[in-house]
This record gives C-alpha cells, structure tokens and sequence, in this order.
C-alpha cells in the first residue's frame, strides 16, 4: 500500500477522464462515465468493480469476487456512494458511504463474526499516465459483530464513456 501511494504521490499530474471539470460546472459533469477495475476494502468488498459517475456530483460503485477452494467458499458483494466535494484537472475527493457482506465458510455455514459491514468516511482519486485512475478512501466501518474501526480501501479503476 505505501509502494502504490509513493508511486501516485511520485508520478506528475496527469488529466484522467474522471477527474477532470467542465468549466463552470463545479463538481457535476455533463455526460456519465463508466469504469471497470478491482477494488477492494472491508467496508465495500473485495474484487472486481464497475463505477458509474452519473451526471452530477453523484457516482456509485459495485463490488464482488468469489473463490472457491476444495469445499470452502470465500466471497464478497458490496457497493458504494460517492458525493464530490472537490474535483480538479488533477484530483477529486469525496465523501463516501458504503456497505457489504462477507462470506467465509464450508456447507452454507459462515464462519466470519461481523460479515456484514457499514462505512462512512471520505475519499482521494487521482488519474495515472496509463489512463487508469486510482482511488484510496478511509471509511469508518461498523461490522455487526459490534466492532467499529477507521479503515483503508483501495481501488483501480479503467473509465470509458
């Protein structure tokens, strides 16, 4: 995680399709902007991802992936809520909301304590050279088993119009 932050911090700005502003539009856009990449976190989930930034400061994420292994079954689904509080040619950050459920077990019995998750907290993304655009957030996540801890999520997203 500190190798992908020095690597964002290092490389020079670069405009990525998501992040920059039309001019006068503050932090809506005017088209809706689709992504495809991985994301992952234990507030909103582990695996693939597609985003959808709608035409407004609002965009939505989805999130699952499945292993299985022998007998044993490991997945995840989630999704998130973003709200743009700032964006410029180079940044944008957000508030976020999110949920997800976690499974880890053998014969439909799951073996997690707090599988099902809730996090509220704020977010960075910025644009790469390559055109991909990467994500951190630190979400306050409350797990059902009781516990509630500030935590980090990552994703790498590809967008497309």
């Amino acid at each position: 995680m500190a190798l992908l932050l020095a690597a964002c911090i290092i490389a020079g700005p670069a405009p990525a399709q998501v992040v920059v502003p039309d001019r006068g539009q503050g932090t809506s856009m005017r088209t809706s902007v689709f992504g495809l990449g991985f994301a992952g976190g234990p507030a909103t989930g582990l695996g693939l991802s597609f985003r959808h930034h709608l035409p407004s400061p609002f965009s939505y994420q989805i999130i699952g992936g499945v292993l299985k292994a022998t007998d044993r079954l490991l997945y995840s689904v989630g999704g998130e809520v973003q709200y743009d509080l700032s964006r410029t040619p180079v940044m944008r950050f957000y508030a976020a909301g999110g949920m997800s459920y976690f499974f880890a077990g053998v014969s439909g019995n799951n073996e997690m304590k707090g599988p099902g998750r809730v996090g509220v907290g704020v977010g960075i993304e910025s644009g790469l050279p390559s055109g991909f655009n990467v994500n951190a957030d630190v979400l306050f996540t409350y797990f059902t088993d009781g516990t509630v801890l500030p935590l980090p999520q990552l994703g790498l997203h590809y967008y497309f119009y």
